[in-house]
């Protein structure tokens, strides 16, 4: 069975995804991120006047693996559940929040001694962007 891939969907939450980050990581958290990563305004300064072009070009990169394969695994778990809409968005969504990214990220605060707090904005984030990307590609499926 090929799986047909809606790029206009992927290219969506690609979008979504870059702009999430930017308010995630900007006005909404952005102070409290910075001060728990140990990050000044002169070393966010820096970073940007050596270029973040190539910063953002991996994220959206990142993006794009990430929603082909919740879609793939969107696709599959609709077959076999039988849960279309935002619904089954919503459960592939927070499954693979759950399984891969939750697991993974909790490293920072278990060897990093990083807070917890620290964890639930980075969390947080792909969270809310796994959700939704799940969302926009079951409605364009």
């Amino acid at each position: 069975m090929a799986i047909a891939i809606n790029w206009l969907a992927v290219l969506v939450c690609v979008v979504f995804a870059m702009a999430l980050g930017a308010l995630w990581y900007g006005p909404l958290f952005g102070k409290q991120w910075m001060q728990m990563m140990g990050f000044t305004m002169e070393s966010m300064d820096a970073a940007k006047k050596k270029g973040m072009a190539k910063s953002y070009i991996f994220m959206a990169i990142g993006a794009l693996v990430m929603v082909f394969v919740l879609d793939h695994n969107l696709t599959f778990g609709s077959a076999y559940l039988h849960i279309t809409g935002v619904s089954a968005g919503l459960q592939a969504g927070f499954w693979n929040w759950l399984g891969f990214v939750a697991p993974t990220t909790v490293g920072m605060v278990l060897w990093e001694g990083k807070p917890w707090k620290l964890w639930c904005i980075v969390a947080g984030y792909y969270l809310v962007s796994l959700l939704v990307m799940g969302v926009i590609l079951a409605v364009w499926m």
